[in-house]
């Protein structure tokens, strides 16, 4: 699942400006704010350049971060099949990916962001950005939930980041993939497809007729 982009490195000095601009932008403005030309003008360069040596916008935050995977070649594996099962989807991906020798950057990109404000803004930047934005887009939720059920799902996601991959904290740093989806999905399958109006204020979905009791 590595990030494969099929482009030639090109002048190093000149691809390592534009990447420092683009840092510097993305932190201090965000994905949505900053543009290719704002970037190609912090670097001192053509904004053809930039989308010769990186391609398109997303292209080059992911190069700015040097994230270990593409959530556009990710995200739709997880989201296929709907809400049904996402949850298993969802932490099986994950552990595929952390896993893998790709983990091991995105977890240096993790203890980096803990202790550096700047990779600490771009790492949230292509969160909301990047991931959580895009997967509720993908499995049509609710726009007034998206915001607390993608947290939710943060909130467990890091922690497993930190329990398994940073900490190594046992029995869970060496569980077998097979009991760690045992035991995370079914709390991720609850805050993307549960009832959340206790915690937004909303009404709840109305229960059966006649109040009676869902079956399972």
């Amino acid at each position: 699942m590595a990030r494969r982009s099929g482009r030639r490195p090109g002048n190093p000095d000149t691809r390592e400006g534009i990447l420092r601009a683009a840092r510097e932008a993305f932190a201090e403005r965000g994905f949505d704010h900053t543009s290719i030309r704002a970037i190609a003008t912090g670097a001192g360069v053509d904004p053809a350049l930039v989308h010769h040596y990186f391609g398109t916008k997303d292209q080059l935050f992911l190069a700015t971060i040097d994230i270990p995977f593409d959530p556009q070649e990710v995200l739709p594996q997880i989201a296929a099949g709907g809400l049904d099962g996402i949850g298993e989807r969802l932490v099986r991906t994950f552990l595929r990916v952390w896993d893998s020798p790709a983990g091991t950057a995105a977890a240096a990109l993790f203890r980096s962001a803990m202790n550096n404000e700047w990779t600490a803004r771009l790492l949230r930047e292509f969160l909301e950005t990047q991931v959580l934005r895009r997967a509720t887009g993908m499995l049509e939720i609710d726009p007034a939930e998206a915001p607390l059920r993608s947290s939710l799902v943060a909130t467990q996601m890091s922690g497993l980041v930190i329990v398994r991959y940073i900490l190594r904290l046992e029995p869970l740093a060496s569980a077998p993939p097979d009991v760690v989806v045992a035991a995370v999905a079914p709390t991720l399958q609850r805050y993307l497809a549960g009832d959340v109006s206790r915690l937004t204020g909303a009404p709840a979905a109305p229960g059966p007729p006649g109040g009676a009791q869902r079956d399972g």
